[in-house]
């Protein structure tokens, strides 16, 4: 696991700074109180996994579904930088990266007929909600022009919205445009998914592409 490395980093990062990132977190005092070591794993887990592991499996989702609808595909490069922010959003709630998230309540409450008492566990899917029919025409059709979009894949609204959401459309942004310009006709094949409850992931997709010519810098020439 990830969080007995991290945890000695950040062992190693309070009793000598570095002024790196580490340093930072390990050390900051706010109102009297710092990150234990296991707290500050904890937190390199969440960020590894909020970070990293969902945003690549909404762009391998993606390119998955633009290989399954090449009309949508199309769409979005005649005008790329005028659709790729709702492609990203359309992207983020068909293939809803994560699959569950589980809550404790905090008081008494009634949700569709339904009575919730605080202290009970509550679990939300990701896939159900950003697919129900009350809120979404057509749900399980992949429309990157679909406007409204209010899906909760970032968590939806209130506290507990993905603090790297930005980020995220943005990498997803850079990663669609480099890759269909430098591999126009890349498509992907069927994923070899990941084995989890928690996170709808792909461990490997197959692409095919036609590898571009180069100059002598190792530039992409543009030729076939």
């Amino acid at each position: 696991m990830a969080a007995a490395p991290a945890a000695r980093l950040g062992r190693r990062r309070r009793r000598a700074p570095t002024g790196d990132l580490t340093s930072a977190l390990v050390n900051a005092n706010v109102d009297g109180e710092r990150l234990s070591p296991r707290e500050f794993a904890a937190f390199f887990l969440l960020l590894a996994v909020a970070g990293n592991e969902t945003t690549r499996t909404a762009i391998a989702h993606g390119l998955k579904l633009f290989t399954d609808h090449p009309d949508q595909r199309r769409l979005l490069l005649a005008d790329f930088e005028g659709r790729i922010a709702g492609a990203v959003e359309e992207i983020v709630r068909h293939s809803s990266p994560v699959i569950f998230m589980r809550r404790n309540l905090t008081r008494d409450a009634e949700i569709n007929g339904h009575r919730y008492r605080t202290g009970q566990k509550v679990t939300l899917f990701y896939a159900s909600a950003n697919r129900d029919e009350a809120v979404f025409a057509d749900p399980d059709a992949f429309d990157i022009t679909r406007s409204p979009n209010p899906h909760v894949g970032f968590g939806g609204p209130g506290p507990h919205f993905c603090l790297g959401a930005h980020l995220a459309r943005r990498e997803m942004t850079v990663m669609f445009r480099e890759l269909f310009t430098r591999l126009p006709d890349i498509v992907a094949g069927e994923p070899d998914r990941l084995l989890s409850s928690f996170v709808n992931g792909c461990k490997r997709l197959p692409c095919t592409f036609t590898v571009p010519k180069t100059t002598l810098n190792g530039a992409p020439s543009g030729g076939r």
